[in-house]
């Protein structure tokens, strides 16, 4: 997987993001969520940000707006963002899936492993010091192990994503801390260490790799995704509201 080459200027990896963008947004390679997605959600942020938020899936209010962690669960993560000292500006804002799953089933493996090159060029571009996993199923798709959220939160450890090696930083999702207040606590808690862990040193890096420069799309290369409205914009956009780009 394809990072951004070494002494790549932030303008540049800028652009790639958006290119890389461009592409998410008329997306087909699950056709049931690419005929039942209203936005692709690719996530939003500051692009040069040193950490990044990875959650499971979009839900209805970031489906209908485009963007992650719009609702209750996202109003919390900017709660504690701002008590450590932090906004969403400072950060980038991600899911293992870009699309929602009809009626907010769970993703399917291959709807997984079909998004996956896209969260593995969002961090070779970003190129992140920690990403933060929300909840029991980011972390246990990133780690590719079964353990659970409760054994692991607030441990960091070296983590390979595509072809940069990152700090891993696991915490209960936001929604699940809503229901719990004593979880409420322990995700405070977790946050408060964050700071501390974005001044260590990051894990040493991988072999480099070839600049990741994908060719722009062309206006006959845009066809309107399933179930679009004429209304919608269209990839050539890449909308700076939805990618944020900080």
């Amino acid at each position: 997987m394809a990072s951004a080459q070494p002494g790549a200027t932030p303008e540049q990896r800028r652009e790639q993001l958006k290119q890389v963008f461009a592409r998410a947004r008329v997306c087909t390679r699950c056709p049931q969520l690419a005929e039942t997605r209203r936005n692709v959600v690719f996530g939003a942020g500051n692009a040069d940000a040193e950490l990044m938020f990875v959650g499971e899936a979009p839900g209805a209010s970031e489906d209908e707006q485009g963007l992650p962690f719009v609702g209750r669960a996202g109003k919390l993560l900017d709660t504690l963002l701002g008590e450590i000292g932090l906004a969403r500006e400072d950060v980038f804002i991600a899911n293992t899936l870009k699309c929602r799953p009809p009626g907010n089933r769970d993703p399917l493996p291959l709807e997984l492993a079909n998004c996956r090159e896209y969260l593995d060029l969002q961090v070779g571009l970003i190129q992140p010091r920690v990403i933060c996993s929300l909840g029991n199923f980011a972390t246990k798709l990133l780690r590719e192990d079964q353990t659970g959220i409760t054994r692991l939160h607030g441990r960091a450890e070296p983590l390979a994503l595509g072809r940069r090696a990152v700090w891993l930083y696991p915490v209960y999702h936001p929604a699940a801390a809503l229901r719990t207040p004593r979880m409420l606590e322990t995700l405070r808690e977790d946050f408060a260490a964050l700071p501390a862990l974005l001044g260590a040193a990051p894990p040493p890096q991988l072999e480099e790799v070839p600049e990741f420069a994908p060719e722009p799309l062309a206006d006959s290369q845009q066809p309107p995704r399933p179930g679009a409205r004429e209304d919608q914009p269209q990839a050539s956009e890449a909308r700076a509201d939805q990618l944020g780009l900080f």
